[in-house]
């Protein structure tokens, strides 16, 4: 099937889908929804609407009581269950970042057997929350990639729209899915057990937070954020916002909210880093000023070095993780999936071999015309014109006409 009959087909089904039925009902089935999930979510126990993607949202434990990890890796006593993540995990290695000693704005990390951890864990505990090799967390431990994790965890309803783990399920190759434990001392983030203490800026908030060389603090907490010569603005920045999340209770992070986390006793969490199309702009954004920043570092070469702009991404992906090329392709999976999906009625989620994302031809549609827009803007941006997309398929300008031809097929509907 060619490209341009793909998009024609995917046009012609949505439109049969999309006729209007029931309108007496206000009620909506979910597939059918419009708005992508968390747009909004109902607070019943405040009888209200409210709007999650703007501020951060702490969720009530009922959404993760049927969860295996909150049956088996917690104690009846509430505290992790060491025999039972040693007796199936043990053997697995786990990434262990040393929050005693800062490496710039982060914390060196090495590996070692959960076991290993886990020995460690329970040594700091009774030396009194000490140890002479400091205070160890772990940190970003795919445990859905490494292992079979199925009753782990279900993933929330309102999250079920998650494009990077839609994207790396297709490659196979990775996840945006982390496991963190550590004793007492950070998307989306469920407490497994224990509490944390969440210190939340709102998007701008951080200008304040620079020091004079422009970096942002290591720790919000610190008295050395009150050193009126290396923070001269901090006056002008707002209270965070300070948030304690009880075990069980899931924290959304909305883009662009700068946070800090403590743990305030022994803590388990399974976090998500998420994007979809509510944020798929934001994170174009943030691709534009990380190529800024590498060209401004590199700036006075630009003359002199040869293939200067390709230095430039391969830098940017070096520091982000992923470059104009990557986002392109990221973009390209989902696009193809969801015009898949009109077409033929596939869900994404009965295809190679990833979760199903419950999509209805609204979502679908809605996710197709986000993505319109955003690689719009890529395709028109002159450092992207620079990048080599002979081996591309499909061309970008050719991928963005299969889109177009979709979204105007539902401009009436």
């Amino acid at each position: 099937m060619r490209p341009a009959a793909g998009a024609r087909r995917a046009a012609f089904r949505l439109r049969r889908e999309l006729r209007p039925r029931n309108l007496g009902s206000p009620r909506l089935r979910r597939d059918d929804c419009a708005l992508p999930v968390p747009v909004l979510r109902l607070l019943r126990d405040r009888g209200r609407w409210a709007a999650s993607c703007g501020c951060p949202e702490r969720l009530r434990r009922a959404f993760t009581e049927d969860w295996g990890s909150r049956r088996l890796w917690v104690t009846p006593g509430g505290k992790p269950n060491f025999d039972y993540l040693l007796q199936n995990y043990g053997h697995l290695v786990v990434p262990v970042a040393n929050c005693g000693v800062q490496e710039y704005n982060s914390n060196p990390k090495e590996h070692m057997p959960l076991r290993d951890y886990i020995s460690y864990w329970k040594e700091y505990i009774q030396g009194n929350y000490s140890s002479p090799r400091g205070c160890l967390y772990l940190k970003d431990w795919h445990l859905c990639r490494d292992s079979s994790a199925e009753d782990v965890f279900t993933l929330p309803v309102y999250f079920s729209s998650d494009w990077l783990n839609e994207y790396w399920d297709v490659l196979g190759v990775d996840d945006y899915r982390f496991v963190y434990m550590g004793p007492g001392g950070t998307c989306w983030s469920v407490n497994i057990c224990g509490r944390k203490k969440w210190f939340f800026f709102p998007p701008g908030q951080e200008e304040f937070l620079r020091d004079s060389r422009g970096g942002l603090p290591y720790d919000v907490t610190s008295p050395t954020l009150l050193d009126g010569h290396l923070h001269a603005r901090l006056g002008h920045c707002n209270p965070p916002l300070e948030v304690t999340q009880e075990a069980g209770e899931m924290v959304f992070v909305p883009s662009g909210w700068h946070h800090q986390v403590h743990n305030l006793e022994d803590t388990i969490s399974i976090n998500h880093n998420w994007v979809n199309g509510c944020n798929l702009a934001n994170m174009w954004h943030f691709l534009q000023q990380e190529l800024c920043a590498v060209q401004r570092e590199i700036i006075e070469w630009r003359d002199t070095m040869p293939d200067w702009h390709h230095h430039c991404q391969v830098m940017m992906k070096s520091c982000s993780g992923i470059n104009f090329e990557d986002f392109y392709h990221f973009l390209k999976v989902i696009a193809e999936r969801r015009l898949r999906f009109l077409a033929e009625g596939v869900d994404p989620g009965q295809v190679e071999g990833s979760k199903g994302c419950g999509l209805g031809p609204q979502q679908a549609a809605f996710d197709i015309g986000r993505i319109a827009e955003v690689l719009e803007c890529v395709v028109a941006h002159r450092d992207f014109q620079r990048v080599d997309t002979s081996a591309f398929s499909p061309q970008p300008e050719e991928l963005l006409q299969q889109l177009e031809e979709v979204v105007a097929a539902t401009v009436s509907l």
